[in-house]
Protein backbone atom coordinates (compact mmCIF):
# COMPACT_ATOMS: atom_id res chain seq x y z
CA UNK A 1 0.00 0.00 0.00
CA UNK A 2 1.17 3.55 -0.74
CA UNK A 3 2.51 5.46 2.25
CA UNK A 4 0.11 8.10 3.49
CA UNK A 5 1.58 11.61 3.05
CA UNK A 6 1.42 14.07 5.90
CA UNK A 7 -0.03 17.34 4.64
CA UNK A 8 -0.16 20.52 6.73
CA UNK A 9 -3.81 21.49 7.22
CA UNK A 10 -3.15 25.26 7.21
CA UNK A 11 -0.91 25.61 4.13
CA UNK A 12 -1.79 22.44 2.30
CA UNK A 13 1.94 21.70 1.84
CA UNK A 14 3.37 18.25 2.38
CA UNK A 15 5.66 18.02 5.41
CA UNK A 16 9.01 16.28 5.70
CA UNK A 17 7.74 14.09 8.50
CA UNK A 18 10.04 15.76 11.01
CA UNK A 19 8.59 17.31 14.12
CA UNK A 20 10.14 19.33 16.98
CA UNK A 21 7.96 19.96 20.00
CA UNK A 22 4.91 19.60 17.83
CA UNK A 23 6.26 21.94 15.12
CA UNK A 24 6.35 20.29 11.71
CA UNK A 25 8.75 21.13 8.89
CA UNK A 26 7.14 21.98 5.55
CA UNK A 27 8.65 20.37 2.48
CA UNK A 28 8.58 23.46 0.26
CA UNK A 29 10.53 23.01 -3.00
CA UNK A 30 13.54 25.24 -3.69
CA UNK A 31 12.90 28.22 -6.03
CA UNK A 32 13.45 27.25 -9.63
CA UNK A 33 15.77 30.20 -10.28
CA UNK A 34 17.99 29.02 -7.44
CA UNK A 35 18.04 25.43 -8.72
CA UNK A 36 18.94 26.49 -12.27
CA UNK A 37 21.66 28.80 -10.96
CA UNK A 38 23.06 25.93 -8.88
CA UNK A 39 23.02 23.57 -11.86
CA UNK A 40 24.65 26.25 -14.00
CA UNK A 41 27.48 26.65 -11.47
CA UNK A 42 28.10 22.90 -11.55
CA UNK A 43 28.20 22.91 -15.35
CA UNK A 44 30.52 25.92 -15.38
CA UNK A 45 32.88 24.24 -12.88
CA UNK A 46 33.04 21.10 -15.01
CA UNK A 47 33.82 23.05 -18.19
CA UNK A 48 36.38 25.22 -16.38
CA UNK A 49 38.19 22.21 -14.91
CA UNK A 50 38.54 20.79 -18.44
CA UNK A 51 39.73 24.00 -20.11
CA UNK A 52 41.98 25.46 -17.39
CA UNK A 53 44.43 24.20 -14.73
CA UNK A 54 42.28 22.89 -11.92
CA UNK A 55 43.12 19.59 -10.27
CA UNK A 56 46.27 19.30 -8.16
CA UNK A 57 48.53 16.33 -8.80
CA UNK A 58 51.53 15.06 -6.84
CA UNK A 59 54.12 17.44 -8.36
CA UNK A 60 52.02 19.66 -10.62
CA UNK A 61 48.40 20.11 -11.71
CA UNK A 62 46.22 19.35 -14.69
CA UNK A 63 47.16 21.83 -17.41
CA UNK A 64 43.77 22.11 -19.12
CA UNK A 65 43.14 21.72 -22.82
CA UNK A 66 43.79 25.43 -23.45
CA UNK A 67 47.24 25.23 -21.86
CA UNK A 68 46.77 28.61 -20.13
CA UNK A 69 49.14 29.63 -17.32
CA UNK A 70 49.14 32.79 -15.20
CA UNK A 71 52.94 32.61 -14.93
CA UNK A 72 53.24 32.35 -18.70
CA UNK A 73 50.93 35.35 -19.08
CA UNK A 74 53.10 37.34 -16.65
CA UNK A 75 56.27 36.42 -18.52
CA UNK A 76 54.72 37.50 -21.80
CA UNK A 77 53.50 40.80 -20.34
CA UNK A 78 56.89 41.53 -18.78
CA UNK A 79 58.68 40.69 -22.02
CA UNK A 80 56.29 42.96 -23.92
CA UNK A 81 56.84 45.83 -21.49
CA UNK A 82 60.60 45.41 -21.59
CA UNK A 83 60.56 45.42 -25.38
CA UNK A 84 58.30 48.49 -25.39
CA UNK A 85 60.52 50.38 -22.94
CA UNK A 86 63.88 49.09 -24.15
CA UNK A 87 64.87 52.45 -25.64
CA UNK A 88 63.96 54.32 -22.45
CA UNK A 89 65.80 51.83 -20.26
CA UNK A 90 68.88 52.14 -22.45
CA UNK A 91 68.68 55.93 -22.19
CA UNK A 92 68.42 55.80 -18.40
CA UNK A 93 71.45 53.52 -18.28
CA UNK A 94 73.59 55.91 -20.33
CA UNK A 95 72.38 59.41 -19.33
CA UNK A 96 73.23 61.22 -16.10
CA UNK A 97 70.53 62.02 -13.54
CA UNK A 98 70.19 65.68 -14.61
CA UNK A 99 69.46 64.65 -18.20
CA UNK A 100 66.98 61.99 -17.07
CA UNK A 101 65.09 64.44 -14.86
CA UNK A 102 64.99 67.00 -17.68
CA UNK A 103 63.53 64.56 -20.22
CA UNK A 104 59.69 64.55 -20.07
CA UNK A 105 59.60 61.02 -21.48
CA UNK A 106 62.23 59.48 -19.21
CA UNK A 107 61.40 61.24 -15.94
CA UNK A 108 57.95 59.61 -15.34
CA UNK A 109 59.40 56.16 -16.02
CA UNK A 110 62.37 56.78 -13.73
CA UNK A 111 60.06 58.01 -10.95
CA UNK A 112 57.79 54.95 -11.28
CA UNK A 113 60.74 52.55 -11.22
CA UNK A 114 62.37 54.46 -8.36
CA UNK A 115 59.15 54.34 -6.33
CA UNK A 116 59.04 50.56 -6.71
CA UNK A 117 62.70 50.23 -5.68
CA UNK A 118 62.10 52.55 -2.71
CA UNK A 119 59.25 50.36 -1.43
CA UNK A 120 61.49 47.30 -1.50
CA UNK A 121 64.75 48.76 -0.16
CA UNK A 122 64.16 52.06 1.66
CA UNK A 123 60.83 52.08 3.51
CA UNK A 124 62.25 50.01 6.36
CA UNK A 125 64.21 53.07 7.54
CA UNK A 126 62.70 56.10 5.82
CA UNK A 127 59.03 55.04 6.05
CA UNK A 128 56.47 54.25 3.36
CA UNK A 129 55.95 57.95 2.68
CA UNK A 130 59.67 58.81 3.07
CA UNK A 131 58.71 60.70 6.24
CA UNK A 132 61.62 59.25 8.18
CA UNK A 133 61.67 58.72 11.92
CA UNK A 134 63.95 58.90 14.95
CA UNK A 135 67.46 58.54 13.54
CA UNK A 136 66.27 58.33 9.91
CA UNK A 137 65.98 61.52 7.81
CA UNK A 138 62.72 62.79 6.34
CA UNK A 139 63.20 62.93 2.57
CA UNK A 140 60.22 65.23 1.93
CA UNK A 141 61.61 68.39 3.55
CA UNK A 142 64.36 70.81 2.55
CA UNK A 143 66.80 69.93 5.33
CA UNK A 144 69.58 67.87 3.73
CA UNK A 145 72.68 66.77 5.63
CA UNK A 146 74.65 66.05 2.45
CA UNK A 147 72.68 68.16 -0.03
CA UNK A 148 69.45 67.71 -1.97
CA UNK A 149 70.47 68.28 -5.58
CA UNK A 150 70.21 65.41 -8.03
CA UNK A 151 73.98 64.88 -8.06
CA UNK A 152 74.25 65.05 -4.27
CA UNK A 153 71.40 62.59 -3.74
CA UNK A 154 72.90 60.28 -6.35
CA UNK A 155 76.28 60.29 -4.59
CA UNK A 156 74.67 59.56 -1.23
CA UNK A 157 72.69 56.66 -2.66
CA UNK A 158 75.60 55.33 -4.69
CA UNK A 159 78.19 55.27 -1.93
CA UNK A 160 76.14 55.31 1.27
CA UNK A 161 76.99 56.94 4.58
CA UNK A 162 79.75 55.55 6.81
CA UNK A 163 79.54 52.31 4.83
CA UNK A 164 82.83 50.60 5.53
CA UNK A 165 83.06 48.52 2.34
CA UNK A 166 82.81 51.56 0.02
CA UNK A 167 85.97 53.67 -0.22
CA UNK A 168 83.99 56.71 -1.45
CA UNK A 169 81.27 56.57 1.20
CA UNK A 170 80.11 59.76 2.93
CA UNK A 171 81.88 60.16 6.27
CA UNK A 172 81.30 62.66 9.07
CA UNK A 173 82.34 62.09 12.67
CA UNK A 174 81.24 64.32 15.52
CA UNK A 175 83.51 64.23 18.58
CA UNK A 176 82.13 62.83 21.82
CA UNK A 177 82.60 66.14 23.65
CA UNK A 178 81.41 64.87 27.01
CA UNK A 179 82.51 61.25 26.94
CA UNK A 180 86.02 62.15 25.78
CA UNK A 181 86.39 64.93 28.35
CA UNK A 182 86.52 67.81 25.85
CA UNK A 183 83.66 69.52 27.71
CA UNK A 184 82.42 68.97 31.24
CA UNK A 185 78.78 68.23 31.99
CA UNK A 186 77.90 71.87 32.74
CA UNK A 187 79.42 72.99 29.46
CA UNK A 188 77.52 70.30 27.56
CA UNK A 189 74.32 71.48 29.23
CA UNK A 190 75.01 75.14 28.41
CA UNK A 191 75.78 74.49 24.75
CA UNK A 192 72.61 72.38 24.48
CA UNK A 193 70.60 75.34 25.79
CA UNK A 194 72.31 77.56 23.22
CA UNK A 195 71.37 75.17 20.40
CA UNK A 196 67.77 75.29 21.58
CA UNK A 197 67.98 79.08 21.47
CA UNK A 198 69.21 79.29 17.88
CA UNK A 199 66.57 76.77 16.81
CA UNK A 200 63.81 78.99 18.21
CA UNK A 201 62.85 76.79 21.15
CA UNK A 202 62.26 77.58 24.81
CA UNK A 203 65.60 77.90 26.59
CA UNK A 204 67.41 78.87 29.76
CA UNK A 205 68.61 82.36 28.83
CA UNK A 206 71.55 82.48 31.25
CA UNK A 207 72.77 79.00 30.30
CA UNK A 208 72.36 79.77 26.59
CA UNK A 209 74.46 82.90 27.03
CA UNK A 210 77.22 80.84 28.61
CA UNK A 211 76.91 78.31 25.79
CA UNK A 212 77.45 80.96 23.09
CA UNK A 213 81.22 80.95 23.37
CA UNK A 214 81.37 77.18 23.89
CA UNK A 215 79.52 76.74 20.61
CA UNK A 216 81.81 79.21 18.82
CA UNK A 217 84.92 77.44 20.09
CA UNK A 218 83.84 73.82 19.54
CA UNK A 219 80.89 73.57 17.15
CA UNK A 220 80.88 76.47 14.70
CA UNK A 221 83.73 75.04 12.64
CA UNK A 222 81.39 72.34 11.32
CA UNK A 223 77.86 73.55 12.05
CA UNK A 224 78.48 77.19 11.10
CA UNK A 225 78.54 80.34 13.18
CA UNK A 226 74.74 80.55 13.27
CA UNK A 227 74.10 76.79 13.17
CA UNK A 228 73.35 76.81 9.43
CA UNK A 229 75.18 73.50 8.94
CA UNK A 230 77.76 72.46 6.36
CA UNK A 231 76.87 69.91 3.71
CA UNK A 232 80.46 69.51 2.58
CA UNK A 233 81.27 67.72 5.84
CA UNK A 234 77.79 66.35 6.60
CA UNK A 235 77.20 68.68 9.56
CA UNK A 236 73.42 69.08 10.11
CA UNK A 237 71.73 72.43 10.31
CA UNK A 238 70.90 73.30 13.95
CA UNK A 239 68.92 76.53 13.63
CA UNK A 240 65.70 74.96 12.36
CA UNK A 241 63.02 72.74 13.92
CA UNK A 242 64.11 69.52 12.19
CA UNK A 243 65.87 67.01 14.43
CA UNK A 244 67.31 63.63 13.58
CA UNK A 245 67.71 62.44 17.18
CA UNK A 246 65.32 64.79 18.98
CA UNK A 247 65.44 68.47 19.93
CA UNK A 248 64.77 68.43 23.66
CA UNK A 249 67.50 69.65 26.01
CA UNK A 250 68.16 66.07 27.12
CA UNK A 251 68.30 64.82 23.51
CA UNK A 252 70.79 67.50 22.49
CA UNK A 253 72.91 66.87 25.57
CA UNK A 254 73.01 63.15 24.76
CA UNK A 255 74.18 63.86 21.21
CA UNK A 256 76.86 66.31 22.31
CA UNK A 257 78.03 63.97 25.06
CA UNK A 258 78.25 60.81 22.91
CA UNK A 259 76.99 61.31 19.35
CA UNK A 260 75.13 58.66 17.41
CA UNK A 261 76.31 58.09 13.84
CA UNK A 262 73.90 56.41 11.46
CA UNK A 263 74.93 54.09 8.64
CA UNK A 264 73.35 53.82 5.21
CA UNK A 265 74.30 51.10 2.69
CA UNK A 266 76.07 51.90 -0.56
CA UNK A 267 73.16 51.03 -2.81
CA UNK A 268 75.28 51.16 -5.94
CA UNK A 269 76.92 47.90 -4.89
CA UNK A 270 73.57 46.22 -4.29
CA UNK A 271 71.17 47.61 -6.88
CA UNK A 272 73.33 48.74 -9.78
CA UNK A 273 73.73 52.14 -11.40
CA UNK A 274 70.42 52.18 -13.28
CA UNK A 275 68.28 51.55 -10.21
CA UNK A 276 70.28 54.10 -8.21
CA UNK A 277 69.55 56.70 -10.90
CA UNK A 278 65.84 55.85 -10.76
CA UNK A 279 65.86 56.12 -6.97
CA UNK A 280 67.64 59.47 -7.24
CA UNK A 281 65.01 60.95 -9.54
CA UNK A 282 62.21 59.56 -7.36
CA UNK A 283 63.63 60.90 -4.08
CA UNK A 284 64.30 64.27 -5.71
CA UNK A 285 60.67 64.40 -6.90
CA UNK A 286 59.21 63.97 -3.40
CA UNK A 287 59.24 67.71 -2.81
CA UNK A 288 62.39 68.25 -0.81
CA UNK A 289 64.79 67.94 -3.72
CA UNK A 290 66.62 71.10 -4.69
Amino acid sequence: MAETKDVDQVTGVETTGHSWDGIKELNNPLPRWWLWTFYGCIAFALVYSILYPAWPLLHSATSGVLGWSSRQDLRQEMASLQAENADKLAAIQTLDVDAIAADPNLKPMAIAAGRAAFKVNCVQCHGSGAEGGAGYPNLNDDSWIWGGSLDQIHTTLQHGIRYASDDDTRISEMPAFGRDGILDRNQVSDVAWYVRKISGQETDAAAAERGTQIFADNCAACHGETGEGNRDVGAPRLNDAIWLYGGSHADIMAQVNGPRHGVMPAWGQRLGETTVKELTVYVHSLGGGE
